[in-house]
């Protein structure tokens, strides 16, 4: 497993698939965090990471199926996924290598945002007048979303040869299961009945009870199961197109 992953990371970064990851989702959230008015923290009354926790899903929605649309469809593409098997790895290891390494990929796309952190903490009045705990539980929550979507990616990834195909019903099934479950519940023939249990089912509820601060059991073993769920699909699908 362990050589798969190093493989892709220095497939990434041998490329420009990584910087152009990193830079494009900082962008974006800094353009959003601290320039356009309607969104910018420097117009806001309080300091607040907020609009960094509201966008990054929707950025991420996008980014993530691009890096992660590579993982088996290029392999098939170039022919290169049968002398991947014929590797003493099991099909397991395969997986969570390729997983690992994208994952980390995202990691390393998360982490600079720390500074817009310490940034926030030196304009709050006083300084440091920031709800720290809600922020931490909100990158928790960030961490989990994405190792969702990165898992759901690589399923899509996995269902075809063609890298654009994989992207767009990557993306198609990271908005499903975030809001598409949000929507539902909101729907007349829910509401009042099985509208709470409806909307437990996407990751929106999951990650904005995370954002308020509160780690609940309940919600980790949803991003798990949700994580093992796409995994083992994962697993089904490339087994079945050997």
């Amino acid at each position: 497993m362990l050589s798969i992953f190093w493989k892709e990371i220095n497939a990434f970064f041998s490329s420009l698939i990584a910087y152009l990851v990193i830079v494009v989702f900082l962008v974006l959230n800094g353009l959003f965090m601290w320039v356009f008015t309607d969104s910018s923290i420097l117009d806001y009354n309080y300091a607040s990471m907020d609009p960094l926790f509201s966008l990054a899903p929707f950025v991420l929605l996008i980014l993530i199926p691009a890096i992660t649309m590579r993982s088996f469809a290029e392999e098939r593409q170039r022919g290169t996924i049968e002398f991947l098997y014929t590797k003493p790895l099991s099909d397991y290891a395969i997986i969570l290598g390729k997983y690992l390494a994208n994952l980390c990929l995202v990691v390393f796309a998360l982490l600079p945002t720390v500074v817009y952190y310490y940034s926030v903490y030196q304009l709050g009045s006083p300084v440091g007048n920031l709800d720290t705990g809600a922020i931490i539980g909100s990158y928790i929550g960030l961490f989990f979303l994405s190792a969702s979507f990165v898992a759901i990616g690589m399923f899509a990834s996995a269902l075809t040869d063609n890298q654009i195909v994989a992207f767009i019903l990557g993306a198609f099934l990271c908005f499903v299961v975030h809001w598409a479950f949000d929507y539902l519940a909101s729907m007349p023939a829910f509401i009042g009945n099985i509208d709470a249990f409806v909307d437990r089912l996407g990751i929106q509820s999951h990650y904005d009870a995370m954002s308020k601060g509160a780690i609940d059991t309940r919600d980790l073993v949803y991003f798990l199961g949700l994580i093992a769920i796409f995994i083992t699909a994962c697993h089904a699908t490339i087994t079945g197109k050997k």
